[in-house]
């Protein structure tokens, strides 16, 4: 058998997956509900015509990337908002071969011989609003798994679940999951290339040969997080080499170069997402989109909205005990603390960002590993049935925030 079908093979849908899946399908179906209570905004507009224009035609606009300008504000953003709607009108093109003339979806761009934009179409194409979205739905979900795939393997199950949980119902990742923008993007990238870091860094234990595809994961992370705000490249190379330089004993010395390597190739990915346009890329550099400063004013907007009320009191649980239990200071949960502390206090001075967004799975592992500290502990009866309440009283402040449902 080889090797591939060998990992399938290994590969069981057994409880523990189960529950996360339920999970998640909850979370889905948040994030569909509050679709159907949206309806199409500027913004909407601004990504979808502008994304569409990278994947279909060249600017109409002598000297620009788009008709939005030289975007600067998260490339893949655009192009994840606009090839659902490039697929579909490819669809619907492809499909108009077997209908009727007068019931064309493209008949007006046939008979005027234009190129319409989707919003000339939108009145013709079905599911405008949710196509648009359906990308960062869609890494919501990545991102849930990755936070379970994380949680579980450092602290079990339980410590699992509880992460997850809490990401599930909490309100600001689903508003940033169903919202065209680069905000879960970044985030997805952020927490997936740290924790990559920390695995290349166990692999630097071993064989070389399995440092190599680490390194291209890590490669193609860091792109992501760079491609969804060039900010975010910064933050998720330095707190990931910080890290591998703690666990990478003995090889300290090739962290640096690693880190340097999957950050130039992230620089690539995101060149290539410009369509290899040298002015559009150099624009990214030329404005003010990398400028980072601190601020005490994020975390304390997230910890004082009445909808993260069952986050805030774990946290401050989680805390706590942190300090408390001699058993939970140890790197599993000592880096998503470091992690969560340094993102929670950055805010962006250029462009529009939300950097205590990339702070908030942190957060949520290091209330897992806590957690299932506790839970191993001499009373974990009651520290089950806390943690359950946490999650519980979360779950409900969540739902009460959903616009329609209650």
């Amino acid at each position: 058998m080889t090797r591939p079908f060998a990992r399938l093979r290994r590969f069981r849908f057994n409880l523990p997956q189960r529950v996360a899946a339920v999970m998640l399908a909850l979370f889905l179906a948040q994030g569909f509900w509050l679709m159907s209570r949206q309806t199409l905004t500027d913004r909407d507009y601004q990504y979808a015509r502008c994304g569409r224009e990278m994947w279909e035609k060249p600017s109409p606009l002598a000297g620009y990337f788009t008709s939005c300008g030289n975007i600067h504000d998260g490339v893949l953003a655009y192009r994840a908002a606009g090839l659902p709607l490039t697929l579909n009108l490819l669809a619907e093109r492809g499909l108009d071969h077997f209908r009727k003339p007068e019931d064309r979806v493209i008949q007006t761009a046939q008979t005027e011989g234009t190129q319409l934009s989707t919003w000339e179409l939108r009145h013709q194409m079905p599911y405008v609003l949710t196509l648009l979205r359906l990308p960062f739905l869609f890494v919501g979900v990545v991102l849930g798994g990755a936070l379970w795939w994380v949680t579980r393997r450092l602290y079990g199950n339980w410590g699992g679940y509880t992460a997850l949980a809490l990401y599930c119902f909490s309100p600001s990742i689903i508003k940033a999951s169903i919202t065209p923008g680069p905000e879960i993007l970044a985030t997805l990238g952020v927490y997936g290339g740290i924790y990559t870091c920390i695995g290349v860094a166990h692999a630097m234990q071993g064989p070389r040969k399995k440092w190599r595809p680490r390194i291209v994961l890590l490669t193609c992370i860091f792109g992501v997080a760079a491609a969804a705000h060039i900010a975010a490249l910064p933050v998720v190379a330095l707190l990931g080499m910080l890290l591998m330089l703690w666990i990478a004993e003995g090889r300290r010395s090739q962290a640096l170069p690693i880190v340097m390597m999957a950050a130039v190739g992230a620089l690539l990915l995101v060149f290539a997402c410009y369509g290899f346009s040298p002015d559009a890329f150099s624009y990214l550099f030329r404005s003010a989109s990398g400028f980072m400063w601190f601020s005490f004013d994020p975390i304390l907007r997230f910890f004082t909205t009445f909808s993260n009320a069952g986050i805030t009191i774990a946290a401050a649980a989680s805390v706590i005990l942190y300090l408390v239990l001699r058993r939970s200071r140890y790197f599993g949960n000592t880096a998503p603390l470091f992690c969560t502390m340094v993102c929670f206090i950055l805010v962006t001075t250029g462009v529009h960002a939300t950097p205590w967004l990339w702070a908030v799975p942190f957060l949520l592992t290091f209330i897992g590993g806590v957690f299932a500290d506790a839970y191993e502990g001499p009373r974990p009866k009651l520290a089950l049935a806390a943690g359950g309440a946490v999650v519980l009283l979360q779950a409900v402040f969540c739902l009460l925030s959903l616009p329609g449902l209650l």
